[in-house]
């Protein structure tokens, strides 16, 4: 592509692509929620399906951003946003992997944490929802996911000292796993907060 042709590239609605990705990413998590329910295969098959559909929005976006000239804001905040919100899916499918390696149930435990990162999730979705909408309430929404994401640190340090509490090491070990890959999924969650954070001061 020639420099003239890249200038003048017809736009591209970033905000809708950023949306999409983000929707799936709220969806894979709702699944990974039922799958803490059901603890069936065919749950477990529907995050990793998402998860891959979320992978080529993301390679759509990217291929986009690459060939586009005007963006609605900063480049580099378009990829680490997209970045983050990818992320969350990730750990999000590494945990149901792990689980069924490990031939592991579902508990309570692992359903109160998820359940916290769903809701943040959410937030996250409707704070990107809002970057073409309402900047305020956009802000909020990015916010109040960062303080869903600490209530998961919480219930991650609380379980997991409650697991050492057992006797059965090759259970903890492989509890351990999970409950680290749930954590980092809010870390994500947490990024993702902050990014939005900084690219609606720049906008507000």
């Amino acid at each position: 592509m020639n420099v003239f042709k890249w200038l003048f590239t017809e736009s591209v609605d970033f905000y809708k692509l950023l949306q999409e990705q983000s929707k799936l990413t709220l969806q894979g998590v709702t699944a990974l929620e039922r799958y803490m329910f059901t603890g069936s295969e065919e749950d477990g098959k529907e995050v990793t399906r998402l998860e891959k559909l979320a992978d080529r929005k993301r390679e759509e976006l990217i291929k986009e951003l690459d060939r586009t000239f005007i963006t609605p804001f900063d480049r580099e905040d378009i990829f680490n946003l997209s970045k983050a919100i990818d992320d969350i899916l990730d750990y999000s499918d590494s945990t149901v992997e792990e689980m069924e390696i490990y031939e592991l149930e579902p508990t309570p435990e692992l359903r109160e944490i998820v359940e916290v990162i769903r809701i943040s999730t959410e937030l996250i979705h409707e704070s990107v929802c809002n970057l073409n909408k309402d900047r305020k309430e956009g802000m909020r929404q990015a916010l109040q996911a960062k303080k869903y994401e600490n209530r998961v640190e919480n219930l991650y340090r609380k379980n997991l000292a409650k697991l050492f509490e057992g006797d059965d090491i090759k259970y903890i070990l492989k509890m351990r796993e999970i409950f680290r890959h749930l954590s980092n999924c809010a870390d994500r969650i947490d990024l993702a907060g902050d990014i939005l954070g900084h690219i609606y001061v720049k906008m507000i």
